[in-house]
């Protein structure tokens, strides 16, 4: 049990304790830590709850989307495997079973001067757990679709490996390939949503994602938006 995996990850980081490759996995996080301030939380020794460390000196700091894209590749290949096609990927990086969520990304960098060192990931994915808090609006577990248990650890060193080998094909000049994957799996590509753009919402359609990490959209307001720019309405949480 730790507060968080990514906090304990990148002190550890910080004082030169752990480097590219260590994984740090919890059975239980006291605070998990999701995107833009949220809160991951599960029940203890159901689900996935680990953070990697990744060397980041091969890439450019100004362009950080494709880690991102990598990431959220080796979790669609992970789910995919076990939850069959209905698996997506929804922008930017979170892992969506149908219209539910499985599991979320949080990347969190260290750099010194201009340069990016490392980054910790943080993955949370839904594995065993089938009850989960009211205030989580579309939650999935692999057991809810699969109707069994799974062996929580070994699903986690299945994804280090799908992780591994998605890193490689990233440094190795194959980001072209990872963005191809990710918008195949895109979720609710060439369908019709609706977002908010602060308090204004609107309907679009959704056509990708840019090579620097911008959603495209057609019939909207304009044709692409940062993260951050606009929230998906209908139910669906970010």
């Amino acid at each position: 049990m730790v507060e968080s995996t990514n906090i304990y990850a990148m002190e550890c980081l910080q004082a030169n304790l752990a480097a590219h490759g260590a994984v740090f996995f919890a059975h239980y996080q006291t605070a998990g830590k999701g995107q833009r301030g949220k809160t991951w939380s599960g029940e203890p020794g159901s689900n996935i709850a680990m953070s990697v460390i990744v060397d980041c000196s091969p890439f450019s700091l100004t362009n950080q989307f494709p880690l991102s894209v990598m990431v959220a590749v080796a979790c669609h290949d992970l789910f995919n495997k076990y939850a069959t096609d209905d698996t997506f990927i929804k922008w930017p990086n979170d892992v969506y079973w149908r219209d539910r969520k499985a599991g979320g990304i949080l990347i969190e960098n260290q750099v010194r001067g201009d340069k990016w060192n490392a980054a910790v990931v943080g993955i949370g994915m839904n594995i065993n757990q089938t009850l989960f808090p009211e205030g989580l609006k579309n939650p999935v577990s692999l057991k809810q679709i699969m109707g069994k248990d799974h062996d929580t650890v070994a699903i986690a060193k299945e994804l280090c490996e799908y992780l591994e080998i998605r890193y490689v094909q990233l440094k190795n000049g194959g980001f072209e390939n990872l963005l191809a994957h990710y918008n195949t799996h895109l979720f609710k590509r060439d369908e019709k949503v609706r977002l908010k753009n602060n308090s204004a919402a609107f309907y679009c359609t959704v056509k990708g994602v840019s090579k620097d990490g911008d959603l495209l959209v057609a019939d909207g307001p304009k044709d692409s938006f940062r993260f951050g720019e606009v929230e998906w309405e209908m139910n669906i949480e970010c």
